[in-house]
């Protein structure tokens, strides 16, 4: 039973190490399920039981902490100057057809590509609101104005 409890602490130490050189979230799940199989090898747990163990705690850290990283990496997003077009009314001069690839729409004094949001043609002259911008091109939807 020494063999198993050597094992999980090399892949330990091996998972650690990884991790401190890269500093980038690569293997530190992985250290969460060596020590779930090491806790159980400790017990005398079977082998197999140990590797479910492994798999399991690994999976489920990395699914765990998918999403603080994810809110971490978001707050730190900083929006564009482009990004206050968004929610404003704005004139088309250009039919809008994502079928053609067409569209163009003047706004705050520039001219952008657009396209539809649903897919609908908007004729040029119409109003419409941004409500993302994709690389160069606004996706817009169509209002009552």
């Amino acid at each position: 039973m020494v063999v198993p409890i050597i094992c999980w602490l090399a892949a330990f130490v091996v998972f650690i190490v990884l991790e401190a050189i890269t500093v980038q979230f690569v293997s530190i799940w992985f250290c969460f399920g060596t020590l779930a199989g090491l806790i159980t090898a400790l017990f005398a747990g079977p082998v197999w039981l140990q590797i479910v163990l492994f798999v399991a705690v690994s999976a489920v850290s990395l699914f765990i902490s998918r999403f603080f990283v994810k809110k971490w990496i978001r707050a730190d997003a900083e929006p564009t100057n482009a990004d206050r077009l968004l929610g404003k009314s704005f004139l088309t001069i250009e039919n809008i057809d994502n079928d053609s690839g067409t569209g163009a729409v003047v706004a705050c004094g520039r001219i952008w590509s657009a396209r539809s949001l649903e897919g609908d043609v908007i004729p040029s002259g119409a109003h419409v609101t941004p409500v993302r911008i994709e690389g160069v091109k606004l996706i817009v939807k169509a209002t009552n104005e």
